[in-house]
């Protein structure tokens, strides 16, 4: 944990003051954090959620797409799927 020291004088101070008024954060602390973690996904430094869920998406796609070309799993025709999943064509 680091402790920070931060004058703000202008629109900048201005901007905070009205973010925390508004509503939107809770404390002056709270928006300088979430400003530094947009900043860091702007820079790709951090993963915002849906990348992370693309991610695993794409390599779960991946994984699956090996485990057909190995032969360790078939793909099911569209009639296959309706015997096994009645359900969901309700």
């Amino acid at each position: 944990m680091s402790e920070l020291l931060v004058r703000l004088e202008g629109p900048v101070e201005e901007t905070l003051k009205h973010l925390v008024e508004a509503g939107f954060f809770k404390t002056k602390n709270e928006a300088v954090r979430a400003g530094i973690l947009a900043l860091g996904k702007e820079y790709h430094m951090i993963k915002s959620r849906e990348e992370v869920m693309d991610e695993l998406a794409a390599a779960k796609a991946q994984a699956m797409m090996q485990e057909l070309r190995s032969g360790k799993k078939k793909a099911l025709t569209m009639a296959d799927v309706r015997r096994k999943y009645p359900e969901a064509f309700e």
